[in-house]
């Protein structure tokens, strides 16, 4: 038993000395460690990776890149059908039918009536100036038998001479044609006057090929379309008239019809049913819907007939558009002209856009848009996101490199976030740093 408990304490408690020995040891380990970390986080350890004696940097890597810039800038505009235009109504009378604002009319629609008649709309640049229709003349009047100097004067009846003029018949001093004194005989039976067929004229003019072309496209035919109003024409005329519901004449007054580039929109009616009609008895607009913009004056170089543009609509879609006219008289508004040139409050001139595609609108009639344009454009530039633009410390821009470095840049045009660079340094494929 004192054996056994001898070797079991020789086991449990080993030699002082080799107790020392392991302490030693594992304190060596522990600063080993330590230096190895100190090391490290100086960056003095000898691995492969040259890099490492910098602190890593933060952002991500882009390329400059060659493109094309394109600065876009917006303006406020109002979706519409345009200006209303009074209608040139020239029949008189009292109105006695109106159309609903809104309305569409084509060619041979009825516009209003008047006195209960139809004014009807047809197509042409040239407006109605007079009434159209055939002419009649009357004929210059006969010289009547008798007319002349009786028989015994010289002259026989009808202006010829009469047979034995100055010759006495049965002693009584007659002539054949009547009495010495010049006096007819009873029994003398004087030609009809005037018995010539009245004669008709034709009118001529470029207003009578408007009208006969619009009659054409009606559907009325047997005539020829020309510059003369014939016999023809009045009859296509009479047809036209009774599918209208008016007396068949044949001739077309100053008042039953009014002219239009093409389809037309009524507006708002100045009159009312059963007033006399007024020069501003019924507005129009064209039926294409469009967008008016009020363009700055002082910044209104975009603004160039035929220009594309894209018109933003309410609803978040855009549609192409393209500039149809430019105003030429500058409109100042009522609080002035800014103070800083830049346009805001100053002259604006009233910019017209057309969109092709009226379907692209959708069922939208007004309200108010957006419009894009195209200012300045820079073409094959190099360029680089405007967040890698950094300002260094000499003055000016510039852009970091992969390996830290820093590059002097000049910007150029601005646009759809990037920025164009030039300087002997840059160049297409170059990495350089967003930071962070």
């Amino acid at each position: 038993m004192t054996r056994i408990d001898d070797e079991s304490e020789a086991v449990s408690e080993p030699p002082r000395g080799a107790r020392g020995r392991r302490t030693a040891l594992i304190a060596l380990a522990v600063v080993v460690v330590a230096a190895v970390a100190v090391v490290g986080a100086l960056g003095l350890g000898g691995g492969e990776d040259e890099s490492a004696g910098a602190p890593p940097r933060t952002g991500s890597l882009v390329e400059v890149v060659r493109a094309t810039l394109t600065e876009r800038t917006q303006v406020d505009g109002q979706l519409g059908y345009g200006t209303e235009i009074p209608l040139p109504v020239k029949a008189t009378g009292t109105v006695t039918g109106l159309p609903e604002a809104g309305t569409t009319v084509k060619r041979g629609d009825t516009l209003l009536r008047v006195d209960d008649r139809p004014v009807v709309l047809l197509y042409g640049s040239l407006p109605m100036y007079r009434d159209l229709g055939l002419t009649a003349t009357a004929p210059e009047a006969d010289t009547a038998s008798g007319g002349g100097t009786a028989s015994g004067g010289g002259t026989a009846s009808g202006g010829g001479t009469a047979p034995g003029a100055g010759t006495t018949a049965s002693g009584e001093g007659k002539t054949d044609g009547g009495t010495g004194g010049g006096a007819a005989s009873p029994s003398a039976q004087p030609a009809p006057t005037g018995t010539g067929a009245a004669a008709v004229t034709e009118l001529k003019g470029m207003d009578v090929l408007q009208f006969e072309t619009n009659l054409a496209a009606l559907g009325y035919t047997g005539f020829t379309v020309d510059e003369r109003f014939t016999d023809k024409t009045a009859d296509a005329v009479e047809r036209w008239q009774k599918s209208l519901g008016i007396p068949e004449t044949g001739r077309v007054g100053i008042g039953d019809v009014i002219y239009s580039a093409g389809r037309v929109r009524i507006g708002r009616p100045g009159v009312r049913l059963g007033e006399a009609v007024a020069e501003n008895a019924l507005t129009y607009t064209g039926t294409a819907r469009k967008v008016v913009v009020n363009a700055s004056a002082a910044d209104a170089s975009w603004a160039v007939r035929g220009a594309a543009v894209r018109v933003g609509l309410p609803d978040g879609r855009t549609v192409r558009g393209e500039v149809a006219s430019v105003g030429r008289q500058a409109t100042a508004p009522e609080g002035g002209s800014g103070e800083d040139g830049s346009g805001q409050g100053g002259a604006t001139l009233p910019v017209t856009v057309t969109i092709e595609d009226q379907k692209s609108v959708g069922r939208l009639e007004s309200g108010p848009v957006t419009v894009e344009y195209v200012g300045r454009e820079a073409k094959d530039v190099l360029t680089v996101p405007v967040a890698a633009l950094v300002a260094l410390a000499e003055g000016g821009h510039g852009l970091e490199t992969a390996d830290g470095g820093f590059i002097a840049v000049k910007t150029g045009l601005f646009a759809d976030g990037k920025v164009e660079v030039s300087g002997s340094a840059v160049r297409a494929g170059l990495k350089v740093r967003i930071p962070e």
